[in-house]
Parts: C-alpha cells; structure tokens; sequence
C-alpha cells in the first residue's frame, strides 16, 4: 500500500458547470419575502428596495404586503411575476440586499 498524492487534474472534454439547487417551474411565479427591522419606518424603507429590484425584473410586477402596526419588527411580502424565470432572477438579485 503507498500513501501516494495525485494532483488535481481538470477534465477539458467538456467544459461544463452548473450550479445546483435552482430549478424552474412552471406555475411557481410567486417570491416571498421576510424583512426585519426595529420599526415601521424601517421596514417600509427596506420594502421600498425591494420593490424596485423587483421592478428592475418586470415593471408590471404585483406585491402584497402583511398589515403592518407602528410597533411591528417584521414584515412579509409577496412579489407576483409573470413567469418563474422573473421570480428566480428577483430571488437571485435580492442576495444582495440580504448581505447589507
């Protein structure tokens, strides 16, 4: 028995990636969102960003959004695409709201 390493070695056959855990469905037009915050005005204020990234995606874009009291920490929306392809680029562009 050895204890041989191997480098790593990349196949150039293919040239394929992918990226897992997205797939696209259809009838699966609809992103829900959880925003936190300290209060109402904050919480508006950051639905207001995602409001316009979803505007970004399909002007004619839809959203609903939970009642909301002035002592209220968390908000959920709901963003109505057109097409599921719309929904999964909304989601995608909102991992950079997340990380701020």
């Amino acid at each position: 028995m050895t204890n041989e390493s191997q480098e790593y070695q990349t196949c150039e056959a293919c040239g394929v990636s992918a990226e897992m855990g997205f797939i696209i469905k259809e009838g699966d037009e609809v992103a829900e969102v959880h925003i936190f915050g300290g209060d109402k005005p904050a919480l508006e204020a950051e639905l207001a960003n995602y409001v316009s990234l979803a505007k970004t995606v399909n002007a004619n874009v839809k959203h609903e959004v939970n009642e909301l009291s002035e002592d209220s920490t968390e908000l959920t929306a709901r963003f109505q695409f057109e097409c599921s392809a719309e929904k999964l680029i909304f989601e995608l562009k909102t991992r950079s709201l997340a990380r701020n």
